[in-house]
């Protein structure tokens, strides 16, 4: 069946199609917020950026609430997920305009930093509680169908709010805070109309039920512990969900690492027909707008990317079986990474771009079924929330990584080679795995 056809299937489940159009509206948001961190960190003509900045700052908006992802999932099996995705968003409207204001005023990095932060906090919420809901929406049958594209559209939407942020930054002449800041607005509004469309849901629609009395905080805290370690239990117990979420965070980091090489790429080594000059031994940008440009259209090529991942991925599945399939992706990628990667010139980098796009989302989406699934409804939540943990901790780490081993224009043949590897080690466990099933 063509995607035409099954979102045409899909859409003919009301819920669905309410849940859908707050995933667009909130990731549409979510692509314009996280493009202007990116345009206000990496490429303001008036910061040095290297690999460690990019890795400090990933690190301080992803990490310390993706340590504490498991308890929010506590929090996603107790409360009423519809509330959840309505008052998220209109939070995250609030803090967003609030960071706007601190990148127009010029105020410390600190404190544009603890702003961001929170905004990403709910984040994780947010995304965990569209992907527990999506069984709520749609029959047994179609749940493959769902989870191929409906976080698949929603990454599209991601990207195009990543392009739109491109088409405002590079519209503003003068460019700088100013630009910035009506980036961030952009994105503010966005999460208001996100939490405005979420109020088209039944309050009770997407589960898990009616929340259990209130307890006193040591209780409650106690209750939590509690719940995680049950979560982590029942995982164990699921091993189709737990290789092919070993296999997904492995492939995560793999993008990761190859995220901060073209965004220094961008920054440095493409920035202007000059490309990369040094001054005092250190790296200079001749244009870090036409940087941004070339970054433009890799997002634009990852994006092309999922949706290719969307297309070829339920047919695949069908086809080879879901290790099968993962193990076909890893070893694309472990062909093709090095392959264009070492060039370090930007159009096989955008094709290189448009191979980890699919490749990264269609691991994605196999994962997410596999969880979806095998798992109990009464535990998604939480194990999304773990899961959501592996996500941003393989790429915080990947960043981390990347910043040990990258020259400061970008070039490193020995990041590109070790990614080629460990995608090739998850080729081999997966063809394993698949033959011993």
């Amino acid at each position: 069946m063509s995607v035409v056809g099954d979102l045409r299937t899909l859409l003919r489940f009301p819920d669905f199609r309410r849940l859908l159009t707050v995933r667009l509206l909130s990731q549409l948001a979510d692509g314009v917020y996280q493009v202007a961190l990116a345009a206000y960190v990496v490429f303001s003509p008036e910061k040095e950026t290297s690999p460690a900045a990019i890795a400090s700052a990933m690190a301080v908006l992803l990490l310390p609430y993706s340590l504490l992802g498991p308890f929010a999932g506590v929090l996603l099996d107790r409360w009423r997920r519809r509330q959840v995705l309505l008052y998220g968003n209109l939070l995250r409207a609030v803090l967003a305009a609030g960071t706007a204001a601190l990148v127009l005023a010029d105020a410390p990095t600190t404190l544009f930093y603890l702003s961001a932060l929170s905004v990403t906090a709910i984040n994780r919420f947010i995304l965990a509680g569209l992907s527990a809901a999506l069984p709520r929406v749609v029959d047994e049958e179609r749940l493959v169908m769902a989870n191929s594209l409906s976080p698949t559209a929603g990454t599209l939407a991601a990207t195009a709010g990543g392009g739109l942020a491109f088409a405002v930054r590079l519209a503003v002449p003068e460019g700088g805070g100013g630009a910035n800041a009506l980036i961030v607005s952009v994105g503010a509004v966005l999460y208001l109309v996100a939490g405005i469309a979420a109020l088209r849901i039944g309050r009770d629609r997407l589960g898990p039920g009616p929340a259990p009395a209130a307890h006193r905080l040591p209780a409650a805290l106690a209750s939590t512990v509690r719940g995680l370690v049950a979560g982590l239990r029942h995982l164990r117990e699921r091993r189709t969900a737990t290789y092919a979420l070993a296999a997904m965070t492995l492939m995560r980091f793999c993008y990761g690492a190859l995220t901060v090489m073209v965004l220094m790429l961008s920054r440095y080594a493409w920035g202007g027909e000059g490309n990369a000059g040094k001054m005092g031994g250190a790296v200079q940008a001749a244009d870090p707008g036409a940087g941004l440009k070339v970054l433009g259209l890799a997002v634009a090529a990852s994006g092309l990317g999922y949706f290719a991942a969307a297309v070829i991925t339920p047919w695949a599945v069908e086809l080879a079986g879901r290790f099968g399939w993962l193990a076909l992706c890893a070893a694309a990628a472990a062909v093709l990474e090095p392959a264009l990667g070492l060039t370090f010139a930007p159009v096989p980098i955008l094709l290189s771009a448009f191979v980890l796009g699919l490749v990264t989302q269609a691991s994605k989406i196999t994962a997410d079924t596999a969880v979806q699934s095998t798992v109990d409804d009464a535990f998604r939540g939480r194990v999304f929330s773990l899961y959501d943990m592996l996500f941003n901790v393989a790429f915080v780490s990947a960043a981390g990584v990347a910043a040990l081993i990258l020259p400061p224009d970008g070039r490193s043949a020995v990041l590109v080679v070790t990614v080629a590897v460990i995608y090739a080690g998850v080729a081999a466990a997966m063809f394993h795995v698949k033959r011993s099933t």
